[in-house]
């Protein structure tokens, strides 16, 4: 008997689903075929298979080489598994100009297979669900699927199940569209509306921009789709995100903003109301309910963006999450987020790796983004050679092993084919998916800008090209769904629509600004400057106050807790029952507790948040022994709120951005974001500068982020000393934001509850402290929490007026440093103020403590940071009174703080003899 007679045909098919199983997960196979595959791979990348594995085989090949016919079959997979890992290199998906050559290629010959072996049939077409198949047939499936229109990278995915369904999804008729008459002429009138749109603002807005999509019409047919699609799987609304790029046509065409509006913005008509300044046309936000084919009603929303690329997409996603919270507890399957980027920026723009790393965290997560890369091949001048290292643009999401598709945005129909893929992806496995839509842009940056200046080949090619509407039709024309007369007369239609909008909007002499998300803010009210002084009702039941407090200082029975979580929950309770001198750990958690009493939810997110930082807070409790986690807060009775806080990953700029998205959806959830030390938070600017201080003025957005920025000079350093209050500070005006540095327990108590119990929102900023946290001096009363209010500025509690000669303002934890030298000096001449709200200035209480101490002919300004940091530039803008004080501070500096301990505490100490020594000059001072 023939010592391989056992290698029949079963057997053979056998083996190469074996190998296939073995090239796509090498851990699920066997361990004695695994180390056989390992050794005849590595054979056959050299000078053949060794006896020695061959006599590793699990069958019997000891006693000769395998046979001929297994090899090929072993062969004919390493070339499927080729098509699989690099196919997308060699697709058809660029439509102005050719792809750059990658090697080695898909030749057989790279596989060890020759012309002669076209004919055989291999087993190996198993694999792909062709059967037993010639070779040729199977390079052809090969081919159709993975290097036409579509390329698609997949086998990176570490899930056997994931990569299972891709592939069974790619083999339903060879990864290519099947639509029907209906669904065709569908894809065409979207088509036509992107192309007839950019062409009627091109005739009637001369050399404006608009920052056209020509070049990538087939977004708004993949648009159209993926909403259609969606609404049938469930899904009840969608948060976009995208740049300047095609926004006008998206808004149009798939938003159903009325083309009237964007007339009037384009016509530069000023707004109806004079408390917001606008902002571009191609920046604005829109809301709208649509109507599906079928019926069904999806509520479909675009953020408002600014020129700062990608910085949308963490909004959108704080966005999501929190719809996802709010109205469907926690259902991601029911808000779909999607984001379209542009290529450079998505390879530029760093958001995006932070935003990648966030998708699958408990605190972020929102069942997976779609994301869309409109592909110009070019960023402004800079062509995508010198934009990125990677291969592809999208390369970034591979971080996450998130399936890419590449698609040809001239292929319409493989671009809303690929889009649907990536939608039933992402429903199933709660997954970020990529789409690359490679086209190009027909214009310059704008539409004013000369491209041939710096891309005269690409841009002469472009000049040349049709596009995709045209060349859609043509295909539809061989195919007889659509002749002349159908496209003319959709054409004509269209562009009817758009000149009676024209006529309509030239009518009207200003525009208005339509809210964002206007049906979450029902009930809420814009204010200005002067109400946001106004009293806010922030008393709470003490009764009720003493339940939240017992909730918050009893651990649960039949856990075992490390000796010091005990003894900081056994201080809580003796602190409040006994002793009532309340820290301000216990101002936080009595805050929130009284807040989700009140039908209010927390959502808390930062680094190190759930501990505290500074080791204060301990809202998340780990059971020793199971490292299970408790929430206090969670156990308060009669609750209508819930409390939830997360740990950030280490990130300023994406988790801000989040957190301001989730207020932004959710006005009746306390939304604070926390840095590590406030000196981080500059990683956040963009975030700060853009949104959180001018959204309300751009784009008629409220917003209640509460941002704790821990700031107080104590020795640590320059950059674990200073929040940058002088740049929040800069960026105060009129009534965009609240500003305040607290230093009791009862105001921050206080400050935290008037955030929701105002009938507005604004974000808040407060700079917290360090060293009070556990100060013997910063304490207050449980009655003070019960039946007080927040105190923009504190009097000196122990001044007698007709005494004081030298008036102090100050702020922050400078006043308890003054305090203690004037306890120490027995300074009753000298009155110390706190200002705890920094904007809107409190300037009518400042001026009655001004008269009211009288009698001081010397009125200071102390701060502990330097001259040209901290609030002293802020007060000489908003204080004129303030210009007469005299100002105690260090020198101006670079730098907020020395890095020296003794350099720092003599400037310290020299700040604080300066306040209580007129006769000092600076020089000694500083």
């Amino acid at each position: 008997m023939d010592r391989f007679s056992f290698l029949n045909a079963a057997h053979t098919a056998y083996f190469a689903e074996l190998y296939d199983q073995y090239l796509k997960h090498p851990d699920s196979v066997e361990p004695s075929w695994r180390a056989f595959f390992q050794g005849f791979d590595f054979g056959m990348q050299q000078d053949g298979v060794s006896e020695e594995v061959l006599s590793e085989a699990p069958v019997d090949f000891s006693e000769g080489e395998i046979p001929a016919h297994v090899i090929k079959e072993f062969q004919v997979i390493r070339l499927i598994d080729g098509y699989r890992t690099r196919g997308h290199l060699f697709t058809k998906t660029n439509p102005v100009r050719e792809r750059r050559k990658y090697a080695p290629t898909l030749d057989i010959s790279n596989f060890g297979l020759e012309d002669s072996d076209l004919q055989t049939t291999f087993n190996a077409g198993d694999i792909l669900g062709i059967g037993p198949t010639s070779l040729k047939e199977i390079i052809r499936h090969l081919e159709s699927i993975y290097c036409e229109s579509i390329g698609i990278e997949y086998m990176y995915i570490r899930k056997p199940e994931e990569i299972e369904w891709i592939q069974n999804k790619l083999n339903v008729n060879e990864n290519h569209p099947k639509f029907d008459e209906t669904e065709k002429k569908q894809i065409l009138k979207k088509l036509n509306e992107a192309v007839s749109f950019e062409s009627f603002l091109h005739t009637k807005y001369v050399g404006q921009k608009r920052f056209s999509l020509e070049g990538g019409e087939s977004l708004i047919p993949a648009l159209d789709a993926l909403i259609e699609k969606a609404a049938e799987l469930g899904v009840k609304e969608f948060v976009m995100g995208m740049a300047h790029r095609g926004r006008l046509n998206t808004l149009t065409n798939i938003f159903g903003k009325s083309a009237k509006d964007i007339f009037s913005e384009f016509d530069g008509k000023d707004y109806e109301q004079d408390i917001f300044d606008g902002d571009v046309k191609y920046h604005l936000g829109w809301t709208s309910c649509r109507t599906t084919d079928n019926g069904n009603e999806i509520n479909i929303n675009i953020a408002p963006n600014p020129s700062h690329l990608e910085t949308v997409g963490a909004v959108v996603e704080g966005i999501a999450r929190a719809k996802q919270d709010r109205r469907y507890e926690g259902d991601n399957s029911k808000v779909l987020p999607i984001l379209v980027h542009g290529d450079a920026a998505i390879a530029g723009q760093g958001l995006v790796y932070e935003l990648v790393q966030m998708a699958q965290l408990e605190g972020y997560q929102t069942g997976g983004t779609i994301h869309i890369v409109v592909n110009n091949q070019i960023g402004f001048t800079t062509n995508y050679l010198d934009a990125r290292s990677s291969t592809y643009c999208t390369d970034v999401g591979k971080v996450t092993l998130s399936p890419v598709l590449h698609v040809n945005a001239d292929d319409a129909e493989a671009v809303v084919h690929a889009i649907l893929f990536a939608l039933d992806f992402r429903m199933k496995f709660k997954r970020d998916v990529f789409i690359d839509l490679l086209g190009y842009r027909k214009y310059g940056h704008n539409e004013g800008d000369e491209p041939r200046f710096t891309q005269p080949k690409l841009y002469k090619a472009i000049s040349k090209h049709e596009n995709a509407r045209d060349i859609y039709f043509e295909r539809l024309k061989k195919e007889g769904v659509a002749d002349e007369g159908y496209l003319k007369k959709l054409e004509e239609s269209y562009k009817a629509a758009l000149e009676e909008k024209l006529e309509d909007s030239r009518k009207e002499e200003t525009t208005r600004i339509t809210p964002f998300m206007e049906d979450e803010w029902d009930g809420f009210e814009n204010v200005q400057e002067d109400e946001m002084m106004g009293d806010v009702d922030t008393t709470f039941n003490v009764d009720n106050l003493d339940k939240v407090a017992e909730a918050i200082s009893q651990l649960p029975e039949g856990k075992k807790f490390m000796r010091k979580i005990k003894k900081i929950i056994d201080g809580r309770k003796k602190m409040y029952f006994e002793d009532n001198k309340l820290d301000w750990s216990m101002a936080e958690h009595l805050a929130y507790g009284s807040l989700m009493a009140e039908g209010y939810n927390i959502r808390i997110s930062g680094q190190d948040v759930e501990r505290g930082t500074f080791s204060h807070r301990h809202a998340v409790l780990k059971a020793e022994d199971s490292e299970e986690e408790i929430i206090l807060h969670n156990n308060i009775k009669d609750r209508d709120g819930d409390f939830f806080i997360y740990n950030s990953l280490l990130s300023e700029y994406g988790v801000v951005g989040f957190d301001y998205g989730y207020a932004m959806a959710s006005p009746t959830t306390l939304a604070i974001w926390e840095a590590q030390f406030g000196d981080f938070v500059n990683g956040a600017q963009i975030m700060i500068d853009q949104y959180i201080s001018a959204a309300e003025d751009k784009w008629k957005l409220q917003n209640g982020l509460v941002m704790l920025l821990p700031h107080g000079y104590e020795g640590q350093g320059a950059e674990h000393s200073s929040g940058r209050m002088e740049r929040f500070l800069q960026l105060c005006a009129k009534d965009n934001m609240y500003v305040a540095d607290v230093t009791t327990p009862a105001n921050m108590f206080h400050i935290l509850r008037r955030q929701m119990k105002a009938k507005f929102r604004k974000p808040l900023i407060i700079f917290t402290p360090k060293s009070l946290l556990r100060h013997s001096k910063v304490i207050s009363t449980k009655e003070e929490f019960a039946n007080g209010s927040f105190q923009p500025v504190l009097d000196d509690p122990d001044a007698k007026e007709d005494k004081v000669k030298t008036l102090v303002f100050c702020t922050g934890k400078f006043y308890y440093d003054l305090l203690k030298h004037k306890e120490e000096n027995e300074r009753g001449d000298v009155a110390l103020i706190r200002i705890e709200q920094l904007f809107p200035l409190p300037i009518s209480k400042m001026k009655e403590l001004m008269d009211k101490y009288s009698n001081a002919d010397d009125i200071v300004w102390a701060q502990e940071e330097p001259r040209n940091m901290g609030a002293y530039a802020h007060l000489l803008l908003h204080f004129e009174e303030s210009r007469k004080f005299r100002v105690c501070s260090r020198k101006f500096y670079g730098s907020p703080a020395a890095g020296s301990s003794v350099r720092f505490k003599k400037r310290h100490e020299r700040v604080i003899n300066s306040v209580f020594d007129k006769n000092l000059n600076e020089e000694e001072n500083n």
